[in-house]
């Protein structure tokens, strides 16, 4: 599998094909960025570390590489300015992300091949890519609460001091503030995370308020978030490339899974080498599937904002 990874010379770009290369399944990746020195410099840092980690092509060009890639990753994207506003944010990389679906789809993007939407804001930029590009809408998804998912898993183990790979839960909705844990289902080991001794309400909310300020700490901290974002692109990469099927939160459109319809967000979803092969609609408390509904409609109200200005 080749995968071109657009703003491959940024932070999340870079990360993304550093764990794409650590986890030596796919054959090649390519770096394309508007910087085109710094793409070819984090191209030639990760050759240098083929020997050791991937016997794979790592190369740094521009958007030839679309033609022949089957898998297109667009990780690009702008930062808020001083006093800038949430919705002049979303309007600034609503243009740039239009922009270069536009070179993607001139670039002679192959109709089997599959796009995924990194870049923020994830949900409503997912979209806009389903309507623009001419693909079927499952060969479109976006990296949507995934991220926010392994983030949750790690504060919840560090907190009840467990091995992380044994915790097992989900947020769900949006990728951002009307994001949704799914208590009802998270595990220890198989055991429900909610009997699990020194659980407690005060405690889960700790942690999710942890976990839906977690890009921001990260950002505060160390300038933007880059490890775990790669590997979280890299685990849906890789369900693509080895076709597992693996059940996890990605956006893609909806069209009738817990009611939803006509927006893009996260729901448990099976992802394969065809791109999203099915959403999985299990039962939650009443209080998350509510929740879930209202995040679908606080993405709707941002969707209809920015069709509005841009059309479609």
């Amino acid at each position: 599998m080749k995968v071109s990874i657009i703003g491959g010379g940024g932070l999340v770009g870079s990360c993304t094909a550093f764990a794409l290369q650590a986890g030596g399944v796919v054959r090649s990746v390519a770096l394309l960025d508007v910087n085109e020195e710094l793409a070819q410099g984090q191209a030639l840092d990760l050759l240098h570390g083929t020997p050791v980690l991937a016997d794979q092509e790592i190369v740094a060009g521009g958007y030839e590489h679309i033609a022949d890639s089957d898998l297109v990753c667009i990780t690009a994207g702008l930062r808020r300015k001083p006093n800038e506003s949430r919705l002049d944010l979303i309007n600034r990389n609503v243009d740039l992300f239009l922009s270069i679906l536009d070179q993607v789809q001139q670039a002679g993007l192959r109709q089997d091949a599959l796009v995924l939407v990194v870049s923020n804001p994830v949900d409503v930029l997912t979209y806009l890519a389903t309507q623009r590009l001419s693909l079927p809408p499952g060969r479109v998804l976006g990296l949507g609460t995934q991220l926010d998912t392994i983030r949750f898993r790690s504060l919840i183990a560090q907190e009840l001091k467990l091995p992380p790979r044994q915790v097992s839960a989900l947020i769900l909705g949006e990728h951002g503030d009307s994001m949704v844990p799914i208590w009802s289902s998270a595990t220890v080991a198989g055991l429900p995370l909610t009997k699990w001794p020194g659980w407690s309400t005060q405690l889960a909310n700790r942690i999710f308020q942890r976990t839906r300020g977690s890009g921001a700490e990260v950002i505060r901290k160390k300038g933007g978030a880059g490890f775990a974002v790669g590997v979280a692109i890299a685990e849906v990469i890789h369900s693509v490339a080895l076709d597992l099927r693996r059940v996890l939160p990605v956006s893609s459109l909806q069209n009738g899974t817990y009611g939803l319809r006509d927006v893009c967000l996260s729901v448990p979803t099976v992802v394969g080498r065809q791109g999203v092969l099915e959403t999985v609609q299990v039962p939650l408390w009443p209080k998350e599937e509510q929740a879930l509904l209202r995040s679908g409609s606080v993405l709707r109200q941002t969707l209809d904002t920015v069709l509005a200005r841009v059309g479609t």
